[in-house]
Order: C-alpha cells, then structure tokens, then sequence
C-alpha cells in the first residue's frame, strides 16, 4: 500500500511540474521570446537560408524600432496569409522620407551607408513619406527581396520583435551584426 501511495505522489508530483514547465514555457514564448526558422534567402549575406533566431519580444514594448534594427513581423495578410512571420531590416522610421535611386538609399535626401546590404538595389522606388505608427523595412539581399519597395510599409502593429541573435547552425552562433 506504502508503494502504491509513492507512485501516485511520484505520478502527481511529475504531472505538476510538466504542467508548471508548459505554462512557463508558454508564457515566456507568448510576451518574451521565440524562436523562428529562416525560410528565404532575403537577409543574406546577414542571415543565411534556414539559420535559427532567437527574437525579443519585449524590448520593442519597452524602447523604440531604430533604423537598422533587424525585426520579425506578420506580413500584411495581402501578401501572405500562411502566419509565417518574415524577417527584414527597418530602413525608414515614421516621418521619413525614402527614395530608392541610382542604386542608393536615400533617407530625407541623404544617401544611407549599409555596410550589411549583398549588392546595391537595381530599381527605383519612391519618394515616399512613411506615415505614423509605420516602418519602410528592406531585406539585405535587396534585388531579391520580397519587402517595403514592393508592398509599401509596414504598421508598427504587425511588428513581433527584434531578432536578437542565431543560435543554430552553431558555427555562426552569436548576436546578429547591425
């Protein structure tokens, strides 16, 4: 009888603490942070096709999106509608002015130095104003990105996080360079 009663302890006590860990678990993917995956090649040469993030969900709660901030977003569902979340690169910040010409970014008029962008856009874009509570988001590989040049901007409202750093594959593993 004596066994019978420390097993039922023993099952309780585990169900307790799975059901403890699944709470917290989710509790901390829902408000802190969250893993994706990289499903495209548009944030290269920064972020290669399948690498792993870790993203901060909080931070952005706490402080302001900064130009060249890298982000995780809902796409506008006219785009894509399949929950997937996309990765770019925030470029314009509300109030903004942004042309794309010339193979140059240019940010109120002044030529943007990207240090992290593959090759230099072959299109033309804009002038543009972002409007309030929205973001003009780039991917690096900017001739073969599907982003704000082609949808237009993005509201701060579908905005997940900052994507803080690659955790696999674990050769690359570390902060992502801004």
């Amino acid at each position: 009888m004596a066994s019978a009663r420390s097993t039922k302890k023993f099952l309780f006590e585990t169900l307790e603490i799975l059901i403890f860990a699944f709470i917290l678990s989710w509790g901390l993917r829902s408000t802190v942070v969250a893993a994706v995956n990289v499903p495209s090649g548009s944030m290269l040469p920064t972020i290669q096709l399948q690498d792993r993030l870790v993203v901060d969900k909080l931070s952005f709660k706490l402080t302001e999106i900064n130009r060249g901030d890298v982000i995780v977003f809902r796409p506008l569902t006219s785009v894509d509608s399949s929950g997937d979340f996309w990765i770019k690169r925030v470029i314009g910040l509300p109030g903004d002015k942004v042309e794309i010409k010339d193979g140059e970014v240019f940010i109120n008029d002044n030529a943007l130095t990207e240090s992290y962008e593959m090759e230099k856009p072959n299109y033309t874009y804009g002038p543009l104003m972002i409007p309030k509570d929205s973001y003009f988001v780039l991917g690096d590989n900017r001739n073969n990105s599907l982003d704000s040049h082609y949808w237009g901007v993005l509201p701060a409202e579908n905005v997940v996080g900052r994507a803080l750093f690659r955790y696999w594959p674990l050769d690359h593993f570390g902060l992502l360079a801004k």
